[in-house]
């Protein structure tokens, strides 16, 4: 008897289906995949089956061991044992790991909080989940890797039998990472049955026992992962074949545009730790830069000194053009003709709440004014051109930004700083937690920019990225550029090696 069966779910949002007809199968003790890309209806399959869209709002049926169940909130998925794991953390950071992993569910004796036992329970949690710190520790004090097991620890407090993880691995280093999986992999032989969603292909095929693809809301697919190359679950969820995930073209690179000297910065919160160290570095027109390093590098510090964004301490010459450039504030960098695409878009770059049409506008908006006015039909009009080159898919310019897939924010921020034609373009984690399809969409737009004489700046912590897209490649570690190379011939383990060994500039 299969542990959850969801037959022919429908859910639709207005004219929208989200999902048509998706049906899956998971047995105990077994790992099922979701693949697709951004939009293709796996968050939202998730969040049928949790009761985020309680019954009633889709069609189709779902039967866990073996009884029909009608989830009207999270609460009822909770009692049944399904948890889920969603993207973006919910822990409350001001409170300690034991107060997160009881909140709503405290442990009482004789009507008081029973400290004691909710104290033994929380470190048995945390042995479960291979976290060694105390429960007492508080949550904003652990790295983000560490906060994920939390969540982890706080699915299993409410007996789960079924784990949801929606991108689990999004914001995590490769040990983080490793970590994790195999967390995951020791629940499963413990019984515990789990959905993973991701779009890390290698992860998906390391961890999973099945695959289920889904593209544009119908259920395309679902194999066993021994039987499926990373090459097969990428033409299932695209649709077509691949040739190749990085479309290098040739372009031509010009003089120096950029150069950055002797820069250095500190910790925004503690001035006596070093960020970037004496970093200097060039680029020139129509170049695709790329910046590698470990997390904690300093390449994102050093990035927001240029953009004019850093909020600690920080000296050092920039110079544009030939001449000085003096950036106090973003604002300064974007009259400068310098936009930068940040690391978090939910955080630093959409504006949740607002249309999809006012997020592009909003860097360029000055564009649009005259004796004081907006001219909105101007602005409407430059909106749907850039949603058309850059094929955000979105209903339409009003809907909210926040209802768009992670891959299409991303692209409605690249067009926003777009509008303003820089000449320098900062990309910081550009491809960060979206699917394939959407980053080989990202890369060709890439290159048509340097094709027109935009130089870019890409950060990546995915090395196969910076290799299979940048001109160059300045190695970072602990502050330092260690590597400046030119990317002819350069593996992975020359730029580890570059970032691991002694001394600057290799």
């Amino acid at each position: 008897m299969s542990l959850l069966e969801m037959k022919n779910i429908v859910k639709c949002f207005g004219p929208v289906k989200a999902l048509d007809g998706v049906s899956i199968n998971l047995e105990k003790g077994e790992i099922l995949s979701l693949c697709g890309e951004n939009g293709s209806g796996k968050s939202t399959l998730v969040k049928v089956l949790c009761g985020i869209y309680p019954h009633g709002e889709f069609e189709g049926t779902i039967s866990y061991n073996g009884e029909k169940i009608q989830p009207k909130s999270i609460a009822d998925t909770e009692a049944l044992g399904i948890a889920i794991i969603h993207q973006e953390l919910t822990l409350v950071k001001e409170l300690s790991i034991l107060e997160n992993l009881f909140l709503g569910a405290e442990l009482t004796k004789y009507g008081l909080l029973d400290f004691e036992l909710m104290h033994y329970e929380a470190e048995l949690l945390l042995k479960k989940v291979k976290l060694s710190v105390s429960p007492e520790t508080k949550v904003e004090d652990l790295g983000v890797g560490q906060q994920q097991l939390v969540e982890i620890a706080k699915a299993l407090s409410k007996n789960a039998k079924l784990l949801v993880l929606d991108e689990p691995t999004a914001p995590l280093t490769e040990s983080e990472t490793d970590i994790l999986l195999d967390l995951v992999k020791d629940l499963r032989t413990s019984g515990v049955s789990c959905i993973y969603i991701s779009h890390k292909l290698g992860e998906v095929k390391a961890i999973s026992d099945q695959i289920c693809v889904i593209r544009d809301g119908k259920h395309i697919g679902t194999r066993k992962a021994a039987d499926m190359s990373t090459d097969d679950i990428i033409t299932m969820m695209v649709g077509r074949e691949m040739k190749q995930l990085f479309p290098r073209e040739t372009h031509d690179i010009g003089e120096v545009v950029l150069e950055a000297k002797k820069i250095n910065a500190w910790d925004k919160a503690n001035s006596s730790i070093p960020k970037v160290r004496n970093a200097s570095f060039t680029l020139r027109r129509g170049e695709i830069l790329g910046v590698s390093g470990l997390v904690g590098a300093g390449r994102t510090e050093l990035m927001e000194c240029l953009y004019g964004c850093y909020q600690g301490k920080h000296n050092g010459t920039f110079y544009l053009e030939g001449e000085v450039l003096n950036c106090s504030s973003s604002r300064d960098a974007l009259n400068a003709g310098i936009a930068m695409v940040p690391e978090d878009r939910k955080r630093h770059g959409i504006v949740p709440i607002m249309a999809v049409g006012q997020n592009i506008s909003l860097a360029g908006i000055d564009q649009f004014q005259s004796l004081g006015f907006l001219d909105e039909s101007a602005e409407a009009n430059a909106i749907s051109d850039s949603i058309n080159k850059l094929t955000v898919k979105t209903p339409n310019a009003e809907t909210a930004i926040k209802n768009l897939s992670g891959g299409n924010q991303q692209k409605a921020i690249l067009a926003r700083f777009l509008m303003i034609n820089p000449s320098v373009l900062i990309l910081d984690e550009p491809t960060r937690g979206i699917d394939v399809g959407a980053k080989y969409e990202i890369y060709k737009l890439m290159f048509q920019l340097v094709k027109k004489g935009i130089s870019i700046i890409m950060i990546s912590s995915e090395l196969p990225e910076v290799l299979g897209i940048s001109d160059r490649v300045l190695v970072m570690h602990e502050g330092r550029i260690k590597g400046d190379l030119i990317n002819e011939n350069l593996s992975q383990e020359i730029v580890m090696d570059c970032a691991l060994s002694e001394g600057e500039i290799a």
